[in-house]
């Protein structure tokens, strides 16, 4: 997969569960709101857990990002948090990039 156009980018840390969508759903809002064109990547590198409210939220910007001919691209997934993506079958959804291996 190849992003291309403008991309804006959210790095997020820690935890991606019910105590942190409020605020990541309200910032992913904001993004697509005040920049209309481009793609945007969430950078899932520095988090260590994703539960269902979570996964919602990921899911719930990729249908609204789609709607508008653009995509939400997940970068930087651990193994774990690709399991999950894989285990709930929405990596047949969600656009995540290939972790690079190192040479």
């Amino acid at each position: 997969m190849v992003v291309a156009g403008k991309i804006e980018a959210l790095r997020l840390t820690g935890r991606l569960d019910a105590s942190s969508v409020g605020d990541v759903r309200a910032r992913l809002n904001d993004i697509i709101d005040n920049h209309p064109i481009g793609d945007i990547v969430v950078d899932l590198s520095d988090v260590d857990l994703v539960d269902a409210t979570g996964l919602g939220v990921l899911a719930a910007t990729h249908r609204r990002l789609e709607r508008e001919g653009r995509m939400l691209v997940l970068r930087g997934c651990t193994a774990p948090i690709h399991r999950v993506l894989a285990v709930t079958r929405l990596l047949r959804v969600l656009h995540v990039e290939p972790v690079s291996r190192p040479a």
